[in-house]
């Protein structure tokens, strides 16, 4: 493995809600030995407002994240991807753009806390429960050497952790 930390890009369809979760949680959890990304197939453009509430709750600068699309992660300028997590059904049946450093892929599908329609408090709820599950996750991965593990055995960890609590 090289010297630059392992790098994580985090797909969903609108990269509003779940996969920014990912992205911070990975980021912030796995800071020194992962450099995480989100993006999606068809951004919506701004991070989902549930995601940012929680996000400034869990003391994380809301910043840095942003709604964008996966090609900025395809072609010779984008960076080097170790690893590509698509967190919902639509964008793990898409097809996919080529990533740089034909990075190991895993399914780490969970529901969309953007669906959930009610209070505030509701859909705070449905995020927290995202980000617990998502938390869990990232939790198990970095667990793992997943720095000097075989790719065979790491892509079988990667589908046991994706088939955690609150796989969808």
């Amino acid at each position: 493995m090289s010297d630059r930390p392992f790098s994580v890009l985090v797909l969903c369809t609108g990269n509003s809600a779940r996969s920014i979760l990912g992205e911070a949680i990975l980021g912030t959890m796995g800071a020194g030995r992962i450099v995480a990304y989100s993006a999606g197939s068809k951004p919506k453009g701004v991070p989902h407002p549930g995601a940012l509430r929680l996000l400034a709750r869990k003391g994380i600068d809301v910043a840095p994240f942003s709604s964008k699309s996966w090609d900025e992660f395809s072609g010779p300028s984008a960076p080097p991807i170790d690893l590509a997590i698509t967190i919902c059904g639509n964008a793990a049946g898409e097809a996919c753009p080529v990533f740089m450093g034909a990075p190991l892929k895993a399914h780490w599908g969970l529901p969309d806390p953007a669906n959930v329609e009610g209070s505030e408090a509701e859909v705070d709820a449905a995020f927290e429960q995202t980000w617990s599950w998502l938390e869990m996750r990232v939790a198990a991965l970095l667990a793992l050497p997943f720095e000097t593990m075989a790719r065979a055995e790491l892509t079988r960890e990667l589908a046991r952790i994706g088939a955690m609590e609150g796989a969808a």
